[in-house]
């Protein structure tokens, strides 16, 4: 335990290390991408957020606009254009494929890439959340601070044959979670989700979801949710946790308890500190145990 502690000390000065050596040596591909334009994004989900900033928006006219799973709290949505993925995927690919320092997304995936350390957070994905994701999640779930999601952690995750061929049940670190399906040609690997994570039950009801190209998944971060094992091809999807320090100040949703926090880079996990009647200017703090 010792050992993993210190490891996890260690991972954000890595990481803001291979940011640097990224920013200054990696040649992109595809430089147009690093900018989010509303052309990248699909035209029905532009349509679901300016209902949503609309006077008049709430759940149930939402509902039209989105396929909702089960009573899980699980809808499906469109996100991207294809070309847009196919793009990404091919600069995900060319990032792959050059000699520059690369951190895995967790322990869990040992394939993808951690999008901020790519250079994505500030123009694409924190616009993305601001400005799109966040009157959606406002509506779905304003009980998990969909209103006030103010930090995130986004990265791809890649499965293939001979690599990683699934991902066993877990919830994640995060209020809300976004999960894009980008492509490629692949079989199988459906996901399937269980019970929240503060409810479970002796035996768990598990649904299971196909992937549809371009669409995502938005589900609450505590749902017990695993990937069944791809049969051919491979399968990237971009992940998005989404969190609200507001929430997460009040008790930590890995080990609920108080969060105890140490200084971080960038978002950190997502918790902030507030001096006395100050709010906070960035989420910078993290509890790492």
């Amino acid at each position: 335990i010792e050992a993993e502690v210190q490891r996890r000390k260690q991972l954000i000065h890595q990481s803001e290390e291979r940011k640097a050596i990224i920013s200054k040596c990696y040649k992109r591909k595809h430089p147009e991408l690093y900018i989010l334009q509303d052309s990248f994004l699909a035209p029905d989900f532009l349509e679901i957020v300016r209902y949503c900033t609309s006077p008049d928006a709430h759940l149930h006219g939402l509902l039209r606009y989105v396929k909702s799973f089960s009573d899980k709290r699980i809808y499906r949505l469109p996100v991207f254009t294809e070309e847009f993925c196919k793009a990404f995927v091919d600069e995900l690919e060319n990032f792959e494929q050059s000699d520059m320092p690369k951190g895995r997304p967790n322990t869990m995936n040992n394939y993808g890439v951690l999008l901020n350390e790519l250079g994505m957070d500030e123009a694409f994905i924190t616009p993305l959340r601001e400005k799109y994701l966040r009157p959606i999640t406002a509506l779905l779930y304003p009980d998990l601070g969909g209103a006030c999601l103010d930090s995130h952690k986004a990265f791809v995750v890649k499965y293939a044959l001979h690599e990683d061929l699934d991902l066993s049940s877990h919830y994640d670190n995060a209020e809300v979670t976004l999960n894009v399906s980008l492509g490629k040609d692949f079989t199988e690997g459906n996901l399937y989700f269980g019970d929240f994570s503060q409810d479970p039950t002796p035996v768990p009801k598990y649904i299971e979801i196909e992937h549809v190209g371009a669409q995502g998944l938005l589900h609450r971060g505590g749902q017990i949710h695993g990937a069944l094992p791809v049969a051919s091809g491979e399968r990237w999807n971009l992940i998005i946790w989404m969190r609200s320090s507001v929430v997460r100040n009040q008790l930590c949703p890995m080990c609920n308890k108080k969060p105890e926090l140490v200084e971080a880079e960038g978002f950190g996990d997502g918790f902030t500190e507030t001096l006395e009647g100050d709010a906070p200017e960035t989420v910078n703090l993290c509890s790492l145990w």
